[in-house]
């Protein structure tokens, strides 16, 4: 500073006109992190919550209360479908979702709460939370729903990431407004430096005459003797176009959208081999997150006696394939004998019925032995 320091002095007028606000602060974009966890988890919630969830036995589908709350209403303020979509998004955000079981028979989802954890006996929930509400009892393992996505928090795990795509995004913003704005330079006819007050009058006046150049298509300035205002070009005008401004934000939902196991072509709502993708989107990300909230489910709401006779939970709905799209196919499963119609029905996520035809293997002449000769229409010589 001993060099400015000495320039300043030289120029009095200069160095009181120094301490104009001219800096600014850079800001952080926090919300490009909310666009791209939002686009990617809503993405899984919103296919989650199309999901059947049916309790069966024998293949026979079971109507009780737990069909109801986990189909039609799980509890007093939320459908199905907002539930389960509220459930996945809480699971991939905080890694972990806890639901409990209210006195009233609510499936709540809990906001926050403390696990304690032990080697040999249950796990212990204390201190749950929910809208505000905390629990004054505990909570056992066996008695909650409880699910862990992955090692380490969402969030956590990407806040390097996060950082460093916001100040990019932030510079080139910077750099588009500054080769694109408006420049100026002010004269002013002044025998003797500005005290305080004239200088606060000054950038008032200065602020005044940008907003009306900034906010007016048309902008009157006044000519006033002593104040002479001249518009400059501003360098170089290249800078950073709202094309790239849009990749970056695009390459971060990628981004986001790779550790979730999402094809990226499927959150832009690219058509291009949207058959592969949707493929690849149920096996990897849909499929392995299914099986998670299945296998929970059997653990906490079948016995272990009762899931022995055959009672189980079946999560339908997402993985299954169109009767319509597969009919070729399913003709073929049918007529080589490999599975019966029910087989085939329960496939296709539908619910076996009871017609004895369905139940019975059927094979056609096609599918006969080599080693069989059929003489229909034919002599023996």
């Amino acid at each position: 500073m001993g060099f400015l320091d000495s320039v300043l002095r030289k120029n009095r007028e200069l160095e009181s006109l120094f301490d104009l606000d001219i800096f600014y602060e850079t800001n952080q974009r926090a919300y490009l992190k909310k666009l791209a966890l939002e686009t990617c988890i809503n993405f899984i919630g919103r296919t989650i919550s199309q999901s059947d969830f049916r309790i069966s036995k024998s293949g026979k589908r079971l109507y009780n209360d737990w069909n109801y709350l986990l189909n039609v209403r799980p509890n007093t303020d939320q459908s199905a479908a907002e539930f389960w979509q509220g459930f996945i998004y809480r699971l991939i955000l905080d890694n972990e979702v806890l639901v409990i079981l209210s006195d009233n028979n609510d499936l709540l989802i809990a906001d926050d709460f403390f696990r304690e954890e032990y080697a040999v006996y249950p796990d212990v929930f204390k201190d749950v939370t929910v809208k505000g509400y905390t629990f004054k009892r505990t909570f056992q393992m066996d008695e909650v729903i409880h699910i862990t996505y992955n090692n380490e928090k969402l969030t956590k795990f990407m806040d390097g990431m996060f950082g460093d795509y916001a100040d990019l995004f932030t510079r080139m913003i910077e750099t588009n407004k500054h080769s694109n704005q408006i420049r100026g330079t002010v004269s002013i006819d002044a025998t003797q430096s500005l005290d305080e007050k004239n200088q606060n009058r000054l950038q008032e006046f200065i602020d005044r005459l940008f907003n009306a150049i900034r906010k007016s298509a048309v902008a009157i300035i006044p000519k006033l003797k002593g104040f002479e205002y001249n518009e400059v070009a501003a360098g170089d005008k290249s800078g950073r176009s709202v094309d790239e401004l849009a990749k970056l934000k695009r390459d971060l939902i990628d981004d986001v959208a790779n550790i979730l196991g999402i094809p990226t072509s499927l959150v832009h709502g690219d058509m291009a081999e949207y058959e592969t993708a949707m493929k690849a989107y149920i096996k990897f990300c849909i499929g392995p997150l299914v099986k998670k909230i299945r296998d929970e489910l059997n653990a906490k709401l079948i016995s272990r006696q009762d899931y022995m006779n055959g009672m189980k939970v079946d999560v339908l709905g997402v993985s299954e394939m169109n009767p319509l799209e597969v009919a070729t196919a399913v003709d073929k499963l049918r007529a080589s004998g490999v599975y019966n119609g029910n087989e085939i029905r329960m496939k296709l996520g539908d619910e076996p019925v009871d017609n004895s035809a369905l139940d019975e293997y059927v094979l056609t002449k096609n599918y006969q032995r080599a080693a069989e000769q059929s003489v229909e229409g034919g002599e023996e010589g």
